[in-house]
């Protein structure tokens, strides 16, 4: 057999517009899907206000999702190693027990 030649990594060059540059935070995001399309709506919930406001929405096929989330997956693992485990937040019952987090898990 011979051998076939590896794909050779390409190095891409990113040019990223000044008003992009300053980002948009995020503090919520739905998601919801077509068979052709993964939409990710990013909001920002703050407090005082009714309701969220989608600042951002992001439109891509699924193998693209797919990779976005192998890619997240792989920098939350070296985010962690290199400042600790992310802790999931508990969100307090006006009570102040915290029987649930923010993901509903008991």
């Amino acid at each position: 057999m011979a051998n076939k030649p590896q794909p050779q990594q390409q190095n891409l060059k990113l040019n990223i517009a000044p008003d992009v540059a300053q980002g948009t935070y995020s503090n919520l995001v739905v998601i919801s899907h077509t068979p052709a399309e993964v939409v990710l709506d990013f909001a920002q919930m703050l407090p005082g206000t009714e309701g969220a406001t989608i600042r951002q929405r992001i439109i891509m096929n699924p193998i693209h999702a797919k990779r976005t989330l192998a890619a997240l997956n792989d920098n939350i693992k070296k985010y962690e190693q290199q400042f600790g485990t992310i802790e999931e937040p508990r969100m307090p019952l006006p009570d102040g027990t915290v029987p649930y987090d923010i993901l509903g898990k008991a």
